[in-house]
């Protein structure tokens, strides 16, 4: 190698940086453009509030709290083995769904030699596809369970009430689940999967099913809120003071018109997360029991156990509960009800 050589080599290498300099910066940009769908896309930031239907339409704090220790205190403990108890609770819900108007009926099934029950009201008149909204009435072993999940029974509960003197075009079904807690957890025997496998046998349509899955605790501690990936906290606030419409990936245009309806039915912020099952949380209720029916669903949380570190012990109970945002939770879920229903 001479000296005219490698001069020439370096004069290269010198008009090739700028190309590679360029090309590096291209794919830099190409990747933060990539990132930024990705995360447009779980999380929807862009979507707007919806103008209320019924804006007369407002759910009451202090049913919600009743209701809420009603579950707990009275029919205590409501685990998969007392039998007596569950009856007695999903006794009191049919009565209080029928009392607001509902067509209460009941979903019985065999699970190991013992009979479980869904409590099915009916709002509205018949039409070719339906809404359905339900929670799980079930607490997790002998715990309290008030925001897991009595917080939505109570929802569900509330739901009926604005419901029976709403102006619904088609047919809306709320329904109380059994069965949704350990050890039938993700089975074919929780009260949900029974229920949408019944829909689908029939060739019932669905227009879209919402889960109320805890959706009575909210703190404005800093660092309260925590994410099944650590990623996702670019993209959400860090205090637990938000609700969630969670969906999969199938689901964006229904997350989007039901996180729409409830921003724009009170001011409690809704944040939504689209996401594959594979994700932590998910697919953690009974939402999951339509998508494998294929149905479109959502589920609608305070995040449980990423934000309520009560979760699953003897210290969930009634008094750790905010009723004045949890009220807010309900009425936007009457609103997105609405906008499925009538539209």
């Amino acid at each position: 190698m001479n000296a005219a050589t490698t001069l020439e080599e370096a004069r290269s290498i010198t008009r090739l940086r700028p190309r590679y300099g360029r090309r590096l910066a291209a794919a830099a940009a190409l990747l933060l453009a990539g990132l930024g769908v990705i995360g447009a896309c779980v999380s929807q930031p862009f979507v707007a509030a919806r103008p209320p239907s019924a804006p007369e339409l407002s759910a009451d704090p202090a049913r919600l709290e009743r209701d809420v220790h009603k579950l707990v205190e009275t029919f205590h403990p409501r685990g998969h083995r007392h039998i007596e108890q569950l009856d007695r609770a999903a006794a009191y819900l049919g009565d209080e769904l029928r009392a607001a108007g509902g067509r209460v009926t009941e979903q019985l099934y065999d699970v190991e030699g013992r009979t479980y029950r869904n409590v099915l009201a009916r709002f509205g008149p018949a039409s070719p596809a339906r809404v359905v909204v339900g929670a799980h009435y079930d607490a997790a072993n002998d715990l309290p369970g008030a925001d897991d999940n009595a917080s939505g029974v109570a929802g569900l509960l509330e739901l009926g009430r604005m419901l029976g003197r709403a102006p619904l075009r088609s047919d809306v079904e709320l329904v109380a689940f059994t069965l949704e807690e350990p050890p039938y957890f993700r089975s074919a025997h929780m009260g949900s999967a029974h229920h949408a496998g019944a829909l689908r046998a029939a060739g019932v349509a669905v227009r879209a099913m919402i889960s109320l899955e805890m959706i009575g605790y909210f703190t404005d501690e800093e660092g309260s809120q925590a994410f099944p990936l650590a990623p996702l906290a670019m993209l959400y606030p860090t205090k637990g003071n938000f609700v969630a419409v969670v969906g999969n990936l199938e689901g964006l245009s229904l997350v989007r018109l039901v996180k729409g309806a409830m921003r724009g039915a009170t001011d409690l912020p809704v944040h939504s997360l689209s996401a594959p099952a594979l994700v932590q949380g998910v697919d953690w209720s009974d939402h999951r029991s339509y998508w494998d029916a294929g149905y479109p669903a959502v589920m609608v949380t305070d995040t449980a156990f990423l934000r309520n570190r009560r979760y699953h012990t003897d210290k969930d109970t009634p008094d750790t509960l905010d009723y004045a945002r949890a009220a807010k939770v309900v009425t936007g879920v009457a609103q997105a009800v609405l906008a499925l229903a009538n539209e």
